[in-house]
């Protein structure tokens, strides 16, 4: 099977340098990554025109965020391109945990039938940004995507932002209501207003390969802990599509980054774990890691998402999957404020909801960290410990750490829900919509999302003139056939954000009652 062949992307002159003049845009967005390019869809199924701004005309080198997450796919999907994602990534719902030379055990991430995207899906970033990019294609009109185009400069002003840019033609300055920094860890955004990280960095080194093979390994996700054939430390295996293989190997905090990624020293570690069959090398890198933020996201009229935002370890596919989360959580938001139904003040929701994610994922990642690379005698005889009664104690199981893999933060207590009593059997505001599938192979998600809606499920009355779209499953609507639903909802009210997360659950509430709730969910009310 071919590897993927990098092209470049056309460039032109920008209409600011071709005789249009400076130009004014609702949003700038830095960075063609993942996070930008999706914001960028997200904004344009809102109906809002944005200019995305790339120093590069390639997509990633080397498959860098690979690991999507369930939820990742499941905005993929709603932005129009889960589908495809799925189609070419390689499914895996199974891990497995070695320590030395015996499999301690192995856990099933998605044991629930009726959803439409698997636990996490192996797709190579680069593959995810060029679907992305062809699906801004889709959108003309709405999307300016500018390939090699450098933002030099940032100046904030009253009621917009100064972006001077440099492009092969020359150099050109715009203007935008907004301007979102998706352009990564080094961010040029994040240096031009002397913002810095809060958190801590790690000393420890790995080295990452794509290995090109023909191999019999399955698609799960296998972790060693000192494997015998890289003594001492920590090895990761996952398979991506195109018969290329990510190997993590734990090199310690002294390795030489420059001698490591040399052929002739990363050849014999490869060997040494995947056995005497022929394989080439398509991407190496030597890298070590941070856990940690900026202290907020929001900065007046710019916003900080993706790794510009936060930096994680790769152990448990939460900075990619972290990014993508970024941008759904913003884009309705940003829509709603340029458009005058909400108030600027929705935008420090972003803020609100996205720390406690970001804090979430920094929490995990650390720990994890600490675990894999013990710092003391004592912190080793513990893992060894642990590792032993995993084997046969669940509660064992539960200490183990080799990377706490994505899950999406729930919303719970934060300022757009709606508070309610927690009550068996219903979903609490703040959490994520669950996929249910329903009649006529149709799922509940593909329904769900990209504007405020109810959602009545089994006999629930829904009140009059509440002015929001209703879809109602069972007793009268969608035939919910195998009672996914029903099982993951109850019978109730719920008021649904374009994210499909529950704003409100509204049992027996009266229409103002459901309109109190979407104001709040609108950032309206304190």
């Amino acid at each position: 099977m071919a590897r993927y062949a990098t092209q470049r992307f056309a460039t032109r002159t920008p209409p600011e340098l071709s005789g249009g003049g400076p130009r004014r845009y609702p949003v700038a967005i830095v960075g063609a990554g993942p996070v930008g390019l999706a914001a960028a869809i997200d904004l344009a199924l809102h109906g809002v025109p944005s200019v995305v701004l790339d120093d590069n005309d390639v997509v990633s080198v080397g498959s860098r965020a690979i690991c999507w997450s369930k939820r990742t796919l499941e905005i993929f999907d709603r932005l129009g391109g889960g589908e495809r994602m799925l189609a070419k990534g390689v499914t895996w719902k199974v891990g497995r945990l070695f320590h030395r030379d015996r499999e301690v055990y192995a856990f099933d991430l998605l044991p629930d039938p009726g959803h439409k995207m698997p636990a996490f899906v192996n797709l190579q970033q680069y593959y995810v940004e060029q679907y992305l990019v062809e699906r801004c294609a889709d959108l003309p009109g709405l999307i300016d995507l500018r390939w090699k185009n450098r933002v030099t400069a940032v100046e904030p002003g009253g009621d917009h932002i100064r972006v001077r840019v440099e492009t092969p033609d020359g150099g050109y300055t715009i203007e935008a209501d907004y301007l979102l920094a998706c352009d990564g860890v080094r961010s040029t955004v994040r240096r031009e207003l002397g913002l810095d990280f809060l958190g801590q960095a790690f000393e420890e080194r790995f080295l990452i390969a794509d290995v090109e093979m023909k191999a019999e390994f399955p698609p799960e996700r296998w972790f060693w802990f000192e494997p015998p054939f890289h003594p001492g430390q920590s090895a990761l295996l996952h398979k991506q599509p195109d018969d290329i293989y990510r190997i993590d190997l734990q090199l310690g905090p002294d390795a030489d980054p420059e001698a490591e990624r040399r052929p002739e020293r990363v050849i014999p570690r490869i060997r040494a774990m995947v056995g005497d069959r022929p394989f080439t090398l398509d991407w190496v890198s030597v890298y070590s890691f941070q856990c940690r933020r900026l202290e907020r996201f929001v900065h007046g009229r710019v916003i900080f998402l993706g790794d510009a935002a936060h930096v994680v370890s790769p152990f448990g596919a939460r900075g990619g999957n972290g990014g993508i989360q970024d941008a759904d959580n913003l884009a309705w938001k940003l829509a709603l404020v340029l458009q005058g139904g909400a108030p600027p003040d929705l935008l420090a929701s972003y803020d609100e909801e996205r720390i406690r994610a970001a804090d979430e994922n920094i929490l995990h990642s650390a720990r994890a960290t600490r675990f894999m690379t013990p710092k003391s005698e004592m912190e080793r005889v513990f893992r060894t410990a642990v590792l032993d009664l995993a084997a046969e104690h669940d509660f064992a199981r539960r200490l183990v750490n080799s990377g706490r893999l994505s899950l999406p933060c729930a919303l719970g207590g934060l300022s757009l829900q709606t508070p309610a009593e927690p009550a068996e059997g219903l979903l609490s505001p703040g959490a994520v919509c669950p996929d249910a599938l329903l009649d006529g192979g149709c799922f509940l998600l593909n329904r769900l999302g990209g504007g405020f809606s109810l959602l009545a499920v089994g006999g629930m009355a829904v009140p009059e003139g509440t002015g929001l779209p209703v879809l109602r499953v069972g007793a009268g609507g969608l035939r919910d056939p195998h009672g996914f639903a029903a099982a993951r909802y109850g019978e109730a009210l719920y008021l649904i954000r374009p994210d499909q997360h529950v704003a409100a659950r509204l049992t027996g509430a009266s229409a103002g009652e459901v309109r109190a709730a979407l104001a709040r969910a609108k950032g309206e009310t304190p």
